[in-house]
């Protein structure tokens, strides 16, 4: 295969900003969701209303990806500040945010992300340290609980995408189902996985996450092997189309810096 002009990275936060509509109230985390989220709002979502977990609202990056929730790539031309508990539990707890983006480093077939640790042996009734211990839920909790939608972004490697997370640092479809109804979430769960191999949507019913997209420069047989558990395969499954000049452009003026532009792990 020749040399693509982008990345698998670009790929994956063009596909999640593909997610985004114009007009809607998004809250981003820290890292690639940002790129992703700010990139909606410079390609087709001008009147995206964007905040960062911290109540950075309205702003539009500047320098390249933000290092975190309040730098100063996001204060510089922000419309207002305000602060975590509004942003995350006034707004996001109460129903108002209409997207969010997360990242995961682990996640499941029924979307529980996992960013609190890893444990050789399965936790029990009693909690114990992790074996391996990962950055925190951060916000990603707050948004996975009450956003309408939730993005979830991840690299496609088969130790972040397993049967059950070791742990849930912010739940999706819990067990499947409508167990999100029965413990009373306010937000609607996550409506995609987007990663640097694909795209994955829960079924209406079961919520348990299949393959709907595949990249250009990937395959069905690929990201079932990088999976976890034994990834089904949606009946209309597509190629999702490459990143046009214009997406492109609109996410290189955000990612000004080039982090998306270093090759991603996509296996092992």
């Amino acid at each position: 295969m020749s040399e693509l002009p982008y990345t698998r990275q670009e790929m994956m936060a063009i596909a999640a900003g593909r997610e985004l509509r114009d007009g809607e109230l998004a809250i981003f985390g820290v890292g690639l969701s940002m790129l992703a989220g700010y990139f909606a709002q410079a390609h087709h979502a001008p009147r995206l209303r964007s905040m960062t977990e911290g109540g950075v609202y309205g702003a539009t990056p500047v320098g390249g990806l933000p290092w975190g929730i309040e730098c100063n790539r996001l204060s510089a031309n922000a419309t207002s500040f305000t602060h975590a508990l509004d942003a995350l539990g006034f707004l996001v707890a109460s129903g108002r945010c209409d997207v969010g983006i997360i990242g995961a480093a682990q996640v499941d077939k029924f979307g529980n992300v996992n960013t609190t640790g890893i444990w050789r042996d399965p936790l029990d009734a009693h909690y114990r340290p992790p074996d391996t211990r990962l950055t925190g839920a951060g916000g990603a909790n707050d948004i996975a609980c009450g956003a309408g939608r939730v993005v979830i972004m991840v690299s496609h490697e088969a130790k972040r995408f397993a049967e059950r997370v070791d742990y849930i640092s912010s739940p999706g479809y819990l067990e499947g189902g409508n167990a999100r109804a029965r413990h009373g979430f306010v937000g609607g769960g996550p409506s995609a996985i987007v990663t640097t191999l694909g795209v994955l949507r829960p079924e209406p019913d079961s919520k348990e996450f299949v393959l709907t997209g595949y990249y250009p420069f990937s395959s069905v047989a690929e990201i079932q092997a990088h999976t976890g558990w034994a990834l089904r395969v949606a009946a209309d499954v597509q190629e999702i189309a490459p990143p046009s000049p214009a997406e492109l452009a609109a996410l290189r003026r955000v990612d000004v810096t080039g982090a998306l532009r270093k090759p991603a792990k996509h296996g092992k």
